[in-house]
């Protein structure tokens, strides 16, 4: 199964330069947050499998206008192909809005969904938009990761950790992939597409 992951910037060439064979093996497609929910909806339009999103600390607008044609996430487990995907929204807080949390209410979240945890036995995928703490996060409070993302990481051991927020154009280090125990972490900025089966990426263009 090939997976197209997206997160926080529009990419031109999904977008204003699109056309529709750059789609046409993509399986299924993973948003992060913070993208207009026109361009989550104009790519569903062309993908012939579903588009999953969470929101991220910008997406406050998707109350109003949620992208169409698309599947929200959020504090569910989809399974979509036998593919357990665990969605979990929102930033660390650090002004106000309805997608940023303390540490307290990420992880009251997470204890809320300890039936579909407990009835799916645990999850392959696990979808955020705010990174891990001290696992590719940031030291401002705007981008600091959740602790509790890391002890679902512990516990569960999901074959793939996919998040967004943390730009790859800040500098200081970040990457793409990384490795955290048996879990391989993919930063979804812009874009990134891979194989689900062996983790192998797949150039779009």
């Amino acid at each position: 199964m090939n997976i197209l992951v997206i997160a926080d910037e529009e990419a031109p060439s999904l977008w204003d330069y699109f056309r529709p064979e750059k789609l046409k093996d993509v399986d299924l497609i993973l948003s992060c947050g913070d993208l207009n929910p026109k361009y989550l909806s104009f790519l569903a339009t062309f993908c012939k499998g579903p588009v999953l999103y969470v929101h991220g600390n910008h997406d406050d607008r998707y109350e109003k206008t949620p992208p169409e044609g698309c599947i929200c996430i959020e504090d569910k487990i989809y399974e979509y192909k036998g593919i357990r995907i665990m969605g979990l929204g929102g930033s660390y807080r650090y002004s106000p809005g309805i997608n940023q949390y303390t540490e307290r209410k990420m992880r009251n979240r997470i204890f809320k969904m300890w039936f579909p945890l407990w009835r799916k036995k645990g999850f392959d995928i696990l979808l955020t938009h705010a990174a891990a703490y001290g696992v590719d996060d940031a030291n401002d409070w705007a981008h600091m990761g959740f602790e509790c993302f890391v002890k679902l990481l512990d516990i569960y051991r999901p074959k793939y950790y996919i998040h967004g927020h943390i730009h790859l154009n800040y500098g200081g280090g970040h990457t793409r992939r990384q490795q955290y125990g048996e879990t391989e972490i993919i930063n979804g900025y812009q874009f990134h597409k891979f194989e689900y089966e062996t983790g192998k990426e797949i150039k779009m263009f």
